[in-house]
């Protein structure tokens, strides 16, 4: 038996559902020494921006029990820079390519970003990133910290990037939030083809030895499998709210923890910081959900979504 384990964003149609989390995967090339880049379902590159960005100040990252807190401030060459000499390489691909973008100040620079990739014959779809904790979006009419933490906001900007746009639109969301499924049902109604979630969760570390915290912008994004229960939480009630597609994320580190969020009610699952820890967990990952599949005589994933008994 072979199971099928394509899934459909929108338009977008994914082979299976394993993708690399934005920020996490680079631009691709950096792991193609140890992983068949054309066994993944997609790609979601590095968040870009408008304009080139220098990042946050060092120390960038530390490690934390369970987890990884970074502050690394959507460092990226920009979108001119990305297109004329990163895109090019995934000719060479066979795998959807997802474009992650974020504004650094206006939400009018969404739109053009959004513009310029709809051009682009490589990009199936694009990723909206209004939930990165390590960059203000504030704009004249708004002062909360993160296009996600407000409903109105999000669908501002998706209302604002489907005009411009015929490729699917993928909302990423926060977890720093009251209720994520509030967001998440203003990002369907704006016309969003799925929403990810979750990005990572606002929080600090402390060097007790010097006082200081561990991180040069003292506060960070938390993630790994210390905030794997939250983002499954948040993919469940989601999925009891929504019709339009989730792609779940945050802790995943192998097959069982990929498969909590499916069950929990995801088409999709994002892998992040276990690239870190190993490479190639990616193909042990598909491999796991082809195997629980067959052992328990599972013929469509579909059949897994939100199968969760409880």
């Amino acid at each position: 038996m072979t199971p099928n384990l394509s899934v459909v964003i929108g338009t977008l149609k994914l082979k299976n559902p394993l993708l690399v989390s934005s920020g996490t995967f680079g631009y691709a090339q950096e792991f193609v020494d140890f992983l068949d880049l054309n066994i993944l379902g997609g790609i979601v590159t590095k968040t870009i921006t408008l304009f080139p960005r220098q990042g946050n100040r060092p120390p960038r990252t530390c490690e934390t029990p369970a987890g990884l807190l970074n502050s690394i401030g959507l460092e990226n060459p920009g979108i001119k820079v990305f297109i004329q000499e990163k895109l090019p390489y995934f000719q060479k691909l066979k795998v959807p390519l997802i474009v992650s973008i974020a504004a650094q100040d206006e939400i009018s620079e969404f739109v053009e970003l959004a513009e310029k990739l709809d051009k682009e014959r490589l990009v199936a779809a694009i990723e909206l990133n209004i939930s990165c904790p390590n960059v203000r979006h504030c704009t004249k009419k708004s002062n909360v910290k993160l296009i996600a933490q407000d409903a109105k906001a999000t669908a501002l900007v998706v209302k604002a990037v489907k005009k411009v746009t015929t490729k699917p639109i993928i909302t990423k969301l926060s977890p720093n939030v009251t209720d994520i499924t509030e967001i998440a049902l203003a990002a369907e109604e704006a016309g969003s083809d799925g929403v990810s979630l979750v990005n990572t969760i606002t929080a600090m570390a402390v060097d007790v030895e010097k006082r200081r915290p561990k991180l040069a912008m003292v506060i960070g994004g938390l993630s790994g499998p210390a905030i794997r229960p939250i983002a499954v939480r948040m993919v469940w009630e989601t999925y009891k709210k929504v019709r339009i597609p989730i792609i779940g994320m945050g802790g995943i580190m192998d097959a069982d923890s990929a498969l909590e969020f499916i069950l929990a009610g995801a088409s999709a699952i994002s892998v992040g910081t276990a690239n870190f820890i190993n490479p190639n967990v990616c193909s042990e990952i598909l491999r796991g959900i082809c195997g629980y599949m067959i052992r328990h005589r599972i013929t469509s994933l579909e059949r897994l979504r939100g199968a969760i008994m409880c």
